[in-house]
């Protein structure tokens, strides 16, 4: 299969000119070693197969981050599985001076390489022309072309040459410096510049024109004030559409599930199987289909904020307060999601180039309260905290809401910047930012952006959770010798068996089997651990179960007490926490325990969900291990800290 290798800087319309000519025939992979994603296209042309690679956007050969040392590293070694036969490079038409740096880099390398003019409307529309001839003579053995990719001109001449065979040229001596070369690289890239500024002099003819539609913008996006105000209304407009309108699909599939579940309950025979299927494996894959939506919605909308340009101004006015951080003007909108969920929210960091500003985002996003813990903070807020109100308006439960929330961002910042100092003289990080034209998003482009992710998501994370769900269910639905049957049994049929007595005689079944189930058994071994922070072995696991995803907390701890309906009024269930006594007749849930659960819940790594998709992004256990093992240790000194404190 021929290979031929896209390359261009950041905002030339590479990607669209990608889709226009693969459309969904792509693949995401990974290059090998390292942890970008790998974006293959697949032509057939005229009986042809051509494997389209989509580089990295960069500026140079020479790299700054990770992403961008992918192109070095391929094009220096002709063993490498991706070397091209044949390279097209991309170019902005309103900015060739810059653009023509990396061109000449890899025409000087040797390859067959297409010159392809893009955007070339808002070139025309700016006053640029661009003589083609003079061009042509500066790189006669370059193939040029004219596209617009948002319309798709110039792709038909494209294709014909990409089908052409490639002809071998002399490599110019010297054009490769060493990685490690600075001097001469900067020296390379200087002795460039004045022979693309000299060949400009010669191509591009720029006519006077009026102030640009984007120039009139701008003094409103990007203005020291109003371009704050105007970020921040839009975020609002972002997460309120993720938090709220995804909800609808997330409850139809939640009870899609629920019923094909009941529905395969009731015509299967009982017995394991039955129960794999009905406990274990549907509600995996609901757990996997539920995230769809806000997956969905949220790249949508980045998206069409990528598509328009306003993407580079969000990092522009953002940039200078999250780096003291360590952190990258995108690292904005995925936190911020995370407050919906933190799934999209690190998923969303692809768009940030920097690598270690991309793990430093995704590690620290889960620490934002995500959506989950809602139900699981009102619940023990409403158990310990009272109702009271200060000066007439201020809610002491809303007021401790508030600093969980808080509690969050702030903890978030400072292990950003913690993580700062590990990383501090390992990447140097420029920042460097073009902005664009605005223009229209091109739907093509949006749909394909939200396919790709919601792709990954389910066919990468989705196996992880499913595996996890049915361990989970294991756990729960066996344990040693016949325990959970004995117990079971030793719980009377109601005489009157009227549908609430059936229910109360149930949930008290469930209560016993889970109690002696392995999951039971787990609680009452991790007790000594969790002991100092106040919770006794009903907690610990409620603590575990919630792994699968936080708000399971609330139904185990149904569970174990025998409530049922506890998700249309928690108050049965808060009443009957309300009564638990410890061995030595002391409230067990406590103004202590009941923050020191709070406290625990803000900081620990509780939801599958999210650690496969860390896994999935960081091609890598080691990052979820480490974000398990480091959120672990503050949620345990954060809960004992409150307690001790609060007791």
């Amino acid at each position: 299969m021929k290979k031929i290798a896209l390359f261009g800087n950041p905002n030339t319309g590479k990607s669209s000119l990608f889709n226009r000519l693969t459309g969904l025939r792509q693949h995401v992979g990974n290059f090998p070693g390292v942890t970008v994603d790998k974006h293959s296209g697949f032509l057939n042309i005229s009986g042809t197969e051509i494997e389209l690679i989509d580089f990295p956007g960069t500026y140079s050969i020479y790299p700054r981050s990770k992403d961008e040392e992918i192109v070095y590293k391929v094009i220096s070694n002709p063993t490498d599985p991706n070397f091209p036969e044949k390279t097209i490079v991309v170019l902005d038409s309103t900015n060739l001076e810059r653009n023509l740096l990396l061109f000449t880099q890899i025409y000087d390398l040797g390859f067959h390489t297409a010159l392809v003019l893009n955007m070339t409307d808002v070139a025309s529309r700016n006053g640029f022309e661009i003589n083609l001839s003079a061009l042509q003579d500066s790189f006669p053995d370059a193939k040029i072309i004219r596209t617009n990719a948002r319309i798709g001109t110039g792709l038909s001449e494209l294709k014909e040459w990409m089908n052409e065979d490639a002809v071998p040229r002399e490599i110019k001596t010297g054009t490769l410096k060493a990685k490690n070369d600075l001097q001469g690289q900067i020296a390379d890239t200087n002795s460039r510049f004045e022979r693309i500024q000299q060949i400009v002099g010669q191509v591009v003819h720029k006519k006077p024109t009026e102030v640009t539609f984007s120039t009139k913008l701008d003094k409103w996006l990007i203005h020291p004030v109003f371009g704050y105000l105007i970020f921040l209304a839009l975020l609002l407009i972002i997460f309120q559409t993720v938090f709220t309108l995804a909800s609808y699909p997330m409850d139809w599939i939640d009870l899609g599930t629920s019923s094909l579940a009941s529905w395969l309950g009731t015509i299967m025979p009982e017995g394991i199987f039955t129960s794999l299927i009905v406990d274990g494996v549907i509600p995996g894959i609901g757990g996997v289909l539920i995230f769809i939506p806000q997956i969905a919605l949220l790249f949508f909308m980045l998206a069409i904020l990528e598509e328009t340009g306003y993407m580079a101004r969000v990092v522009f006015i953002t940039d200078k307060l999250m780096r003291p951080f360590g952190l990258n003007g995108k690292s904005v909108v995925p936190l911020l999601s995370s407050a919906a969920c933190a799934i999209p929210g690190i998923m969303a960091t692809r768009t940030i180039s920097s690598w270690q500003e991309r793990l430093t985002t995704i590690l620290v996003a889960p620490l934002i309260s995500c959506s989950a813990r809602l139900p699981v903070y009102t619940l023990l807020i409403a158990l310990v905290i009272p109702a009271k109100t200060f000066f007439g308006f201020l809610n002491l439960q809303g007021l401790v809401l508030f600093g969980l929330y808080l509690l969050g961002v702030i903890s978030a910042l400072l292990v950003a910047w913690t993580i700062k100092q590990f990383f501090k003289k390992k990447e140097l990080s420029v920042f460097l930012l073009e902005m664009p034209a605005y223009k229209t998003p091109r739907w093509g482009n949006v749909g394909i952006e939200v396919f790709e992710k919601v792709k990954i998501f389910v066919f990468d994370a989705g196996k992880i959770i499913l595996a996890i769900s049915i361990i989970l269910w294991a756990l729960a639905s066996f344990g040693p010798g016949n325990d959970m049957e004995r117990y079971s049994e030793k719980i009377q049929e109601p005489k009157v068996q009227t549908a609430e007595a059936m229910e109360d005689y149930e949930s008290q079944v469930a209560s016993v089997k889970l109690e002696h189930s392995y999951m039971g058994h787990l609680g009452k071994f991790i007790e000594p651990v969790i002991k100092p922070l106040g919770y006794d072995w009903k907690m610990g696991i409620s603590l575990l179960t919630s792994f699968a995803a936080r708000e399971v907390f609330v139904g185990s701890l149904a569970t174990i007490y025998s409530v049922h309906e506890v998700d249309d009024n928690p108050k049965q269930l808060i009443d009957k926490l309300k009564v638990q006594k410890r061995d030595d007749g002391t409230p067990t849930y406590t103004l202590a325990s009941g923050l020191s659960l709070l406290v625990f819940y803000v900081f620990a790594m509780q939801c599958m969900a999210t650690l496969a998709v860390v896994k999935r992004e960081t091609k890598s256990w080691k990052w979820p291990i480490i974000q398990v093992g480091y959120m672990g240790v503050l949620a345990y000194l954060g809960a004992y800290i409150t307690f001790i404190v609060f007791s």
